[in-house]
């Protein structure tokens, strides 16, 4: 009889959060696949599991998958974990999840922490509908892409980042969405648990001399929907594209497709407004 792979969430960084039942997990199955062996060695060492471990990282996750399914088409039970949180999202998992219900295999989730979960929850953005879009692209050209083709998404968005990004990205958010509120959290459930809340301009701005460390979340007001918009959050819009170097033509493009508005107006109103301050 073929054996179990359990999906086994695990803390984000307080010890404590962490299930009963996948303690009993953990210590249950005939082995352990982890992103990281020291990493999770600490946490059943904590624990005092004794189970046998073996590495299963985003570089050898495809040659390793397979070897797995044949374990577990032998009878033995396994638990999948990340370094911390719910593995397959933003971790490792997806591919071994998928070879082993390719291979008639019972995937049984054990869930518990994901970093996504608790931000938005204490975020006091709107939680009812949101969009995950793991970790934004590192180079800069492909990010704002990637910006672009969300700047007109309604529901609430959350990204992860890495920490030496992070004022670049702020930067990059502002840029193609607006002055939108935000929450930048950090080092969620640890000690040094941080919030950060306000526009993306006030964030920035308190992050500005300080160079954070540890693991990023940032979560996005989404656009507001079309009625929800005023003439005069658009003309504010309009100065802040246009003080930040943006091009007249550049402006009611992305206005335009993000609110679902006339290019052509907005092109005159922007170069009316433009005129007018040129001439105060």
């Amino acid at each position: 009889m073929a054996g179990v792979l359990y999906i086994v969430a695990t803390p984000i960084g307080n010890l404590e959060d962490i299930t009963l039942r996948a303690l009993r997990v953990l210590k249950e199955v005939g082995l352990i696949a982890a992103e990281d062996t020291r990493h999770t060695r600490h946490l059943l060492d904590h624990y005092g599991i004794k189970t046998a471990l073996t590495s299963y990282h985003e570089h050898n996750e495809r040659a390793k998958a397979q070897n797995l399914v044949e374990r577990l088409l032998h009878g033995d039970s396994i638990g999948l974990v990340s370094d911390a949180g719910t593995p397959a999202i933003s971790d490792p998992g997806y591919r071994l999840v998928v070879a082993a219900l390719l291979a008639g295999i019972q995937v049984t989730p054990i869930p518990g922490a994901a970093a996504l979960a608790a931000v938005i929850s204490a975020s006091g953005l709107p939680s009812d509908r949101f969009v995950f879009e793991g970790f934004l692209p590192a180079k800069k050209q492909e990010k704002k892409k990637k910006l672009q083709k969300l700047q007109s998404e309604v529901r609430t968005l959350i990204f992860y980042e890495a920490p030496h990004r992070l004022k670049e990205s702020l930067q990059d958010l502002q840029q193609v969405f607006g002055d939108r509120e935000i929450v930048v959290a950090r080092e969620v459930t640890k000690m040094h648990e941080e919030f950060l809340r306000g526009t993306i301009s006030a964030v920035s701005e308190q992050i500005a001399n300080r160079e954070l460390k540890g693991e990023i979340t940032i979560v996005v007001h989404g656009s507001p929907s079309l009625a929800e918009v005023s003439d005069e959050e658009i003309e504010a819009e309009i100065r802040h594209l246009a003080g930040a170097g943006m091009g007249i033509k550049a402006i009611s493009e992305l206005l335009g497709e993000r609110y679902d508005l006339s290019k052509r107006g907005l092109y005159r109103l922007a170069l009316d407004l433009m005129q007018a301050k040129e001439t105060d």
